[in-house]
């Protein structure tokens, strides 16, 4: 079983930046492709962002391309978010997940969850 324990988030303006992290408790996410999800009150689940810990690989949701960027950070252990140009859009809960399929952005294809920090960016 994988924890996964997020964070960063909190509330900005509109334009500005953030940063997310995602560590999982007591091992590394070597084997996993790592993703974040966001949800929003009343919407369904999205996908962000994911990326493979062994090769890298990433890839991006079209509503965060540009602007979002996934990556390994070895020192710390942990798969991080850095969110810039936030948009009020960008406002819900975002969660880290992991999947042991190299290729899948599906949220029903990944099979631990973090619980998920706040982002609200107001206008």
């Amino acid at each position: 079983q994988v924890q996964l324990v997020e964070s960063g988030g909190g509330l900005v303006q509109a334009g500005g930046s953030l940063r997310l992290s995602c560590a999982a408790s007591g091992r590394t996410f070597s084997g996993y492709r790592v993703g974040w999800f966001r949800q929003a009150p009343g919407k369904e689940r999205q996908f962000v962002a994911a990326i493979n810990w062994i090769g890298g690989s990433t890839a991006y949701g079209d509503s965060v391309k540009g602007r979002f960027t996934i990556s390994r950070e070895y020192a710390k252990n942990t798969v991080d978010l850095q969110m810039n140009s936030l948009e009020p859009e960008d406002t819900a809960l975002y969660y880290c997940a992991t999947s042991t399929r190299y290729s899948s952005n599906s949220g029903y294809e990944y099979d631990y969850w973090g619980q998920g920090p706040q982002v609200t960016v107001s206008s």
